[in-house]
């Protein structure tokens, strides 16, 4: 087997099939394809792959529901190839796990680079996969170098992140974000520095970066909100500055127990 692994083609386009085969082939992987959305996560299941490539638009079943199938089992990377960048469909996708989507007509070098900086980066994820740390114990508020935050904590050796003594799930998107913010101890950073962030090597300082892919950071952004229980009004950890990008929201004193 390639030491790249496997790769899964779910795609009902013969064309664009074939093209998707190729480029994974010539990049070392073990390719196998299916043309509908139930045999797509047929072949997900029996090959466990280590990256799926997802159209929405499939004959039987929506690359949405095949993607739902998919992360009740398999913690491949998932990238969804649509010709769409509507928002709804941005945040149907990263919500129900996709690491990452790719419009077509795409470049085949754009999307090896793109799989390639996936790869390069830890699974975040725990679809069945190892449990998240203790709650009595969060592996983030222990180890070496965590950077802390208003009752967050997020430490990057381990990819562990805590709220309030309480473990929580990021995506490797969402944690990276994360990350980057806190890093920046207060500083902004805008939309591109952030789409940067989460696509890898791939953006270098002068490549184009696109509506989609800006808005790719806000529904990460959202979700992060989400997550961390954050009210965008009031924010505690992340404040939009408008027009530009997001910042750490300003410490606070954290309330702790007196005598009565």
């Amino acid at each position: 087997m390639s030491d790249l692994g496997v790769a899964v083609v779910i795609e009902d386009d013969a064309d664009v099939r074939n093209l998707l085969h190729a480029v994974f082939l010539q990049a070392g992987f073990v390719v196998h394809s299916a043309s509908s959305g139930r045999e797509g996560v047929g072949v997900v299941r029996d090959n466990q792959p280590n990256v799926v490539t997802l159209d929405i638009g499939l004959p039987d079943i929506d690359g949405f529901e095949v993607l739902r199938r998919i992360r009740q089992f398999s913690t491949a990377y998932v990238v969804m190839l649509t010709g769409r960048t509507d928002e709804p469909d941005l945040l149907t996708a990263l919500h129900g796990g996709a690491d990452d989507y790719i419009t077509k007509p795409f470049r085949p070098l754009e999307l090896r680079a793109r799989i390639s900086a996936l790869m390069r980066r830890p699974r975040q994820d725990t679809f069945g996969g190892e449990p998240a740390a203790s709650a009595d114990r969060p592996a983030a508020f222990e180890a070496p170098g965590t950077l802390r935050h208003n009752s967050l904590a997020l430490n990057a050796a381990s990819r562990t992140a805590a709220l309030d003594g309480a473990p929580v799930e990021l995506t490797r998107s969402e944690f990276d974000l994360l990350l980057e913010l806190m890093r920046g101890a207060g500083a902004v950073r805008s939309r591109s520095e952030l789409v940067r962030v989460v696509r890898g090597d791939y953006y270098s300082e002068d490549a184009y970066i696109s509506e989609a892919d800006e808005r790719a950071v806000e529904v990460h952004i959202g979700n992060l909100r989400r997550k961390l229980r954050d009210n965008a009004e009031e924010p505690r950890w992340l404040q939009t500055v408008r027009g530009v990008g997001y910042r750490l929201a300003p410490e606070r004193a954290e309330r702790t127990a007196g005598p009565s």
